[in-house]
């Protein structure tokens, strides 16, 4: 089609017309909610609270409740539970809340940080939230598998198409090193002091943390890729040494726990999350068995070990032992003064007894009302570091390693967990110095040090606030692979699910991923989800790409 000079002006006229008539329009009729543009440190709070389980319950706390029973950190106190099974709740958005997480809670309020603190020149905002993005688009893969990453966030669409795990691996390490580089940037607006207000619940506006922070994204993004050709124990050593070292540099979300709810711990009594109809049936989770034992002397790997950290993390039963619930089986079958108390305190004698007790000065570790959760921590970098150097083949620097992670996971506890632990049971530096002392738990000899060592004291260190990220780790050993030096499992004496233990949708597989969130994905989104295949009943078992070879 041809246009002749005419034309063209009256259409430019019209373009002209129609801008000037939308921001009069945008003048006259302002949003009566909300300002269109506000400050970053206004929304940066809620961003982190995403991080832990925020005003809505969403976050990685409300989903580790659903992917502990896969690793086995908790088991359901009734009996065959489609998570306990390595299952899914069909129709329903338990265990896909992450997802809304990253896509809703974070999402455009994050994208809208950091595009407003760039025309604000606030580099240190666009940094945080460009390093909040390059945490979540990881954790969110390793959760799910494929997921929307290009057209992510795009307002126009309803439907969107998933990329590969692959693609989001290298947009995640692009995002931390363009979340450096704003966060190396000084002058102009950013502020330490200012930050602060936005980051007072994580860092408190402490630039070199959130650095710290960056390194601990790219060291997981290298480690995770242990099965492949292409890995790097180097660059997992390299960047877990930039990360956190200390227990002082862990990124703790903090809550302030007032009477509003959504101060308080995702997992504290006052938000009530642990029990009830909240999970998916009228029963409620309960410690593992494996943990339980692991830490009370019972695996093999650990024989006769009495782990000090125990009475921080689990809970006693009422004869003062520590027992845990096996898959499928509930607590039924559990001799009545053997069975764990509840999370909060209150003991499972009589029966399976959900009450929610009216204060949290019963519980402990991140169980309590005003507990931080965290989500990245020293400890955790140290046994990334000890796993890298073994596989290298540089077994005294692993084993400095992994005894700095056992370290760092005493002072841990030490700093930020003794509320509630009675003064018999508190922990000190002499009772960490005894326990490193311990050959069983600490070989003399570097060469002594084993693979299962390794991975089974990292288990105990990322208890619970760890979930998804051991059970990265579990899928990278395809749960029950060999450890080659000793013959024995990576994960000695973890007995998965079989037969009728196992979900019937599985076909006798194991659980590898999530299925997308049910109520944005499979209600809207479908046709997609057949591409991908996440329409096939056994989906959840397709094994994720960082795992493969």
């Amino acid at each position: 089609m041809k246009y002749n000079l005419k034309h063209l002006l009256v259409i430019s006229a019209l373009v002209l017309m129609g801008t000037a008539c939308s921001k009069k329009i945008d003048e006259a009729y302002a949003n009566p909610n909300y300002d269109v543009k506000v400050a970053p440190e206004t929304l940066l709070p809620q961003i982190v609270a995403s991080m832990g389980g925020n005003y809505g319950g969403h976050g990685p706390t409300n989903d580790l409740r659903f992917v502990g029973p896969y690793v086995q950190y908790f088991a359901y106190s009734g009996t065959l539970s489609n998570f306990d099974r390595m299952g899914y709740a069909p129709s329903s958005d338990n265990a896909g809340s992450f997802w809304r997480s990253h896509y809703y809670d974070i999402g455009q309020n994050n994208m809208k940080m950091i595009e407003w603190a760039i025309e604000n020149k606030q580099w240190d905002y666009a940094g945080v939230g460009k390093a909040i993005f390059a945490w979540s688009w990881l954790t969110l893969t390793d959760y799910h598998g494929e997921v929307i990453l290009k057209e992510a966030f795009n307002t126009d669409q309803i439907t969107f198409k998933y990329d590969t795990q692959e693609e989001v691996y290298a947009y995640s390490k692009k995002l931390c090193f363009e979340a450096l580089d704003l966060l190396n940037k000084t002058g102009d607006n950013a502020s330490q002091a200012n930050l602060a207000k936005g980051d007072a619940f994580l860092y408190g506006g402490d630039v070199t943390k959130w650095k710290k922070f960056v390194y601990g994204v790219l060291a997981r993004n290298y480690n995770h890729l242990s099965n492949k050709a292409t890995y790097k124990p180097d660059s997992v050593i390299y960047y877990s040494n930039l990360a956190m070292k200390e227990s002082t540099d862990d990124a703790l979300v903090k809550f302030a726990a007032t009477s509003v709810s959504a101060t308080n711990n995702f997992l504290g009594p006052f938000r009530n999350n642990l029990g009830g109809a909240t999970i998916a049936g009228p029963t409620s989770i309960r410690q593992g068995a494996f943990i339980a034992n692991l830490m009370s002397g019972v695996n093999s790997a650990f024989a006769g070990v009495v782990d000090p950290r125990a009475v921080y993390i689990l809970r006693r039963n009422t004869n003062n032992t520590f027992k845990g619930v096996e898959p499928n089986k509930g607590q039924a079958v559990i001799t009545a003064n053997d069975r764990p108390e509840n999370f909060h305190g209150v003991s499972q004698a009589t029966g399976v007894v959900n009450t929610v007790p009216a204060t949290d000065v019963n519980c402990r570790f991140i169980f309590r009302n005003a507990a931080p959760f965290p989500v990245m921590t020293a400890t955790e970098m140290a046994f990334l570091r000890a796993e890298a150097a073994f596989r290298k083949g540089d077994k005294a620097t692993a084993l400095t390693a992994y005894k700095d992670g056992i370290s760092k996971h005493f002072d841990m506890l030490m700093n930020y967990y003794n509320t509630n632990v009675a003064t018999a049971d508190l922990l000190t530096t002499g009772v960490r110095d005894a326990f490193l002392a311990n050959p069983k738990v600490v070989p003399a000899a570097a060469t002594d040090l084993t693979l299962s060592m390794i991975m089974l004291q990292k288990y105990i260190a990322m208890y619970a606030y760890g979930t998804t990220e051991t059970w990265v780790d579990m899928r990278r050993y395809h749960y029950v692979d060999l450890d080659a030096a000793t013959g024995k499992q990576v994960y000695t004496d973890f007995v998965v699910p079989t037969g009728a233990g196992l979900f019937e949708d599985n076909a006798g597989k194991l659980v590898y991923r999530v299925r997308p969130r049910f109520n944005s994905e499979y209600v809207w989104n479908i046709n997609e989800l057949g591409r991908i295949g996440a329409t096939q009943l056994d989906y959840h078992t397709k094994e994720m790409w960082f795992s493969q070879k």
